[in-house]
């Protein structure tokens, strides 16, 4: 297997430390040429030493100035796209959150080299401007885990056998909690997720189910499917990570331990798979396969059902749906307004929106700023009530 080498974009968070964590185990297959991240000047320095890295990248330096022996360092947003550029670089991985590295995103798919992706807003808000830069199939390789789980059980197969593809979710902490019960969670407790660690933002997506609603409008666009066709279930002991129907009634289904490193081994490798049963951690065994499902109650869960109307929408729906989720989220943690308040703010940004769709990426882009500030509006209205 020929060595990668590999740009890493979002180094310092979850998703990228996973990635990391592989290409460690696997030196003799991967090596790090270039690694990014916001504004973690110390812990992207350790790791850039770590790997044997040449370049390193600081989106937002807390100083204009940014230097460290041995490395060629670069700062800002537009040094992602001289990255991905680089002719050294021949698979590129966007693990950090926001729509700020869309332009490095598109310029990867452009230049053809292979790019694994674990950022739903580049899909949910720029899909219509970056998958038709994918110029093969499998360039474009997902790293969350339910739309690897998809991805990979539809190796192979012609678009005209798919059905339905389904996504699942944990149900987070309070899959079980009645619409009234739910009215006195605190941030604290939101972000207990029974499954998975990860930031705060996505930890309180996923106790909404937001998460999930926005996870179908991306694999909408990552698999050339319509709304019907993509469904979601609660699965709350996360060991399914996504299932696709095929037109003769067969369901294939993709089963693991709850792990961010094995769908970011199978991006990273593919079409190949690493021995991860003897590197990284053991397969379930039969006897603790748990197999159950439950359809998602929309009325406890509105952000869920938000986030489906907004993909059934489509036009500025996603976008400003982005927006305003991450205003709601933001208010909700600074304890500004109700668990509750969260899906009525982002509806009501939805309703009150009357512009045109989006002609252009810039346009889109305008449109998730247009709905966080539309949210903020709303929350400082709640937080009098």
């Amino acid at each position: 297997m020929k060595k990668i080498n590999l740009a890493v974009i979002g180094a310092t968070g979850c998703v990228g430390g996973a990635v990391l964590d592989i290409c460690a185990r696997f030196p003799e297959i991967f090596s790090v040429r270039a690694l990014a991240a916001g504004s973690s000047a110390k812990k992207l320095t350790e790791l850039g030493r770590r790997f044997n890295a040449e370049i390193l990248c600081l989106t937002e330096p807390e100083s204009g100035c940014w230097k460290e022996e041995g490395f060629r360092c670069l700062t800002g947003l537009r040094a992602l796209s001289e990255i991905v550029s680089d002719e050294s670089i021949d698979h590129a991985v966007f693990a950090s959150s926001g729509v700020a590295a869309i332009p490095a995103l598109q310029k990867a798919l452009s230049r053809g080299i292979d790019v694994s992706l674990a950022n739903k807003e580049s899909i949910v808000v720029a899909g219509p401007w970056v998958m038709p830069l994918v110029r093969r199939k499998d360039q474009l390789r997902p790293i969350d885990s339910e739309h690897s789980a998809v991805w990979q059980c539809l190796r192979d197969v012609p678009e005209e056998e798919v059905s339905r593809i389904w996504l699942t979710a944990s149900g987070g902490p309070f899959k079980d909690l009645t619409l009234e019960q739910m009215k006195d969670i605190s941030p604290e407790a939101a972000l207990k997720h029974p499954v998975w660690k990860m930031g705060a933002k996505i930890t309180i997506d996923s106790a909404t189910l937001m998460n999930k609603g926005i996870e179908c409008i991306e694999a909408m666009q990552l698999f050339g499917l319509p709304d019907e066709k993509v469904g979601a279930l609660i699965h709350p002991s996360s060991h399914v990570h996504g299932m696709a129907e095929f037109i003769d009634g067969t369901v294939r289904m993709l089963l693991s331990r709850a792990d961010m490193r094995l769908p970011a081994a199978a991006a990273l490798a593919w079409p190949h798979r690493l021995p991860a049963a003897e590197r990284v951690l053991s397969p379930l065994e039969p006897n603790e396969w748990k197999l159950e499902f439950r359809e998602i109650d929309e009325t406890r869960f509105p952000c869920y059902s938000a986030a489906r109307i907004a993909g059934r929408s489509g036009g500025a729906m996603p976008a400003l749906l982005v927006g305003a989720d991450e205003s709601a989220v933001r208010h909700f943690l600074n304890h500004e307004i109700k668990f509750t308040d969260i899906a009525g703010v982002i509806t009501d940004v939805l309703e009150g929106y009357s512009g045109p769709a989006p002609k252009t990426l810039e346009d889109a882009a305008a449109l998730t700023s247009e709905g966080e500030r539309a949210a903020d509006e709303l929350c400082k209205k709640r937080r009098k009530i």
